[in-house]
């Protein structure tokens, strides 16, 4: 694949915003600590590291929320 090529490729997440733990921790009505637990267990939502910080692309948290609202209730 040419430089060309991968220029006309739309980035997956051109327009979206970068959140903070403290501030996925807001939406979510959770406690950070409980965030990075889920981190830890790989059950919460998508995050990944930039340097030293953890960050969330906001459409990934709303996925995620969108998933859990959709689980069979005998999951929970």
């Amino acid at each position: 694949m040419s430089n060309a090529q991968r220029a006309e490729e739309p980035l997956p997440h051109a327009n979206d915003d970068l959140l903070t733990r403290k501030e996925v921790a807001a939406v979510l009505r959770v406690p950070e600590a409980t965030l990075r637990y889920w981190r830890y267990l790989g059950t919460g939502p998508r995050g990944f590291r930039v340097g030293r910080s953890v960050r969330y692309w906001r459409t990934e948290v709303a996925l995620w929320l969108e998933q859990q609202s959709r689980r069979p209730r005998d999951e929970l």
